[in-house]
């Protein structure tokens, strides 16, 4: 048998095929080699897998390029969701599915970026090294890994961003309560603020409020509570009210005893008790709280006449690391506070013998250490003044929870979330939350303080007045409009 004769047109293409300058280049021409070279690294980092479609091996080629377009169309669906469907980024990332997708999203960056350091490593073999010339021969491989490190550490870091944000939703919501609607058209948190490095069996809650949001404008409102609000009832059915019906009380104990105050309700329901609570509220510790929160709970929905379901809780040790990494708060500070305080059983009494610093009236961007001590200091000032700085940090944080912010710092901020806050928010819930959370930043907060100054007796408050101010405050009547 006889092979046919190659046709005039295969031969005229041939020759053009086997002198193309990328795939077939003439290992004699320096010149042309280094144009090559420089190309092939462009195309790699431009469009991974090109340069092999071009040079190298086909088939490595077209699954490196079809991976590159593959994420070229995952990110562009994701920006257009962004910009038109933001809900449905939320609650792709911190809805039901958030640790499949998470988890989804890792794996991706991951692998593309093994894929990605294969596709370098076969671009530096096809450049023919020792074919260049010499400054290309030293430049073109160091450019390309240079290239390669830079843009690599960014996956990485996305990568690790993704595994953070995943880490924090199982940790921080891994246990919750359960799924409600709003209450009278609001949802209220008990947010709680206190130091837990003393030791939980001793910790007493330093800042109590109630944040209610209206679930459908996003307006806030936020209550403070005094910790030392003295006899604080407790809600309708309340395992608390069948120990207390006429107001919480004092108990005097050489083991454990407490003073009658709202912070105190905790030893009364768990600390000082031999079931630490259990016996009083059996399913808290299922629903991620604890019998001294539930308690708690029971007695803010008392003294504001609101259901409140859901809790947060703050560790101030863990405060300053949150508001670092949402880069700082601004505050108009209208005092000169110490840092610090004095040892305990020192007897000093001269702030000048134990401040560490002092925090400056006028306009002030905190680092997360200072915004701490404004938290925190008290020795100089009163604990109703204290309060309002707390709400004046809350707002001042919020404002600061930007979805630009939260994402440029997403990794820091899911790492300080991790260590900072406890909550039985369900998990369900975060993507409503956080609509909500957008519409309130363009709106002013109502802040309550149940303060003497406000009409409240500190040493004997008038509940139903209380609950008057918070209806009001929620509900306030509608203006009549003039009949036409």
């Amino acid at each position: 048998m006889t092979l046919a004769a190659p046709r005039a047109s295969e031969r005229s293409v041939r020759p053009l095929i086997e002198t193309h300058p990328i795939r077939h280049p003439d290992p004699q021409d320096a010149d042309a080699m280094g144009r090559r070279a420089w190309w092939l690294i462009v195309l790699n980092v431009l469009i991974p897998g090109s340069a092999q479609v071009l040079a190298g091996s086909r088939r490595l080629g077209r699954f490196g390029l079809g991976a590159t377009l593959f994420g070229w169309a995952v990110i562009i669906i994701a920006a257009g969701l962004a910009l038109f469907s933001r809900q449905s980024v939320i609650w792709l990332v911190s809805g039901p599915l958030s640790w499949f997708v998470l988890t989804l999203v890792q794996v991706l960056l991951v692998g593309y970026l093994v894929l990605w350091i294969v596709l370098t490593l076969d671009t530096l073999r096809l450049l023919r090294v020792i074919k260049l010339p010499v400054i290309t021969r030293w430049a073109a491989p160091i450019a390309s890994v240079l290239v390669l490190a830079l843009i690599g550490s960014g996956v990485v870091f996305a990568a690790g961003a993704v595994a953070s944000g995943r880490g924090a939703l199982g940790t921080v919501f891994g246990n919750s309560g359960p799924s409600l609607p709003p209450s009278d058209g609001y949802y209220n948190i008990l947010l709680l603020g206190a130091d837990s490095g003393d030791g939980r069996d001793s910790m007493r809650f330093d800042s109590i409020s109630v944040v209610s949001v209206n679930a459908t404008t996003g307006a806030m409102t936020i209550t403070g509570i005094p910790r030392e609000m003295p006899h604080p009832p407790f809600s309708e059915g309340s395992p608390m009210r069948a120990l207390y019906p006429d107001g919480f009380e004092s108990h005097s104990d050489k083991t454990c005893g407490w003073n009658p105050w709202m912070n105190q309700v905790r030893n009364a329901a768990e600390v000082c008790r031999e079931d630490h609570g259990a016996g009083l509220y059996p399913d808290a510790a299922l629903h991620g709280s604890a019998p001294g929160i539930e308690a708690t709970k029971d007695a803010a929905e008392g003294v504001l006449g609101i259901e409140i379901p859901y809790y947060a809780f703050v560790d101030m040790n863990g405060f300053a690391d949150l508001v670092d990494a949402l880069g700082g708060v601004d505050i108009t500070v209208t005092e000169r506070l110490p840092k610090g305080g004095p040892p305990p059983g020192s007897g000093a009494h001269d702030v000048d013998d134990w401040a560490i610093g002092w925090i400056e009236p006028g306009e002030q961007h905190m680092d997360g250490d200072t915004a701490q001590w404004y938290a925190r200091s008290r020795y100089t000032t009163s604990d109703y003044d204290r309060m309002k700085r707390q709400r004046q940090l809350q707002e001042a944080i919020l404002a600061q929870f930007t979805p630009e912010n939260v994402l440029a710092n997403f990794g820091a901020v899911m790492d300080a979330s991790t260590a900072l806050a406890s909550t039985d928010l369900p998990q369900d819930k975060l993507p409503e939350f956080f609509d909500l959370m957008m519409k309130a930043k363009a709106q002013p907060v109502t802040r309550i303080e149940l303060t003497p100054e406000n009409g409240i007796d500190e040493k004997d408050p008038d509940y139903e007045l209380v609950r008057e101010m918070v209806h009001d405050a929620l509900h306030p009547p509608k203006k009549e409009t003039p009949e036409s």
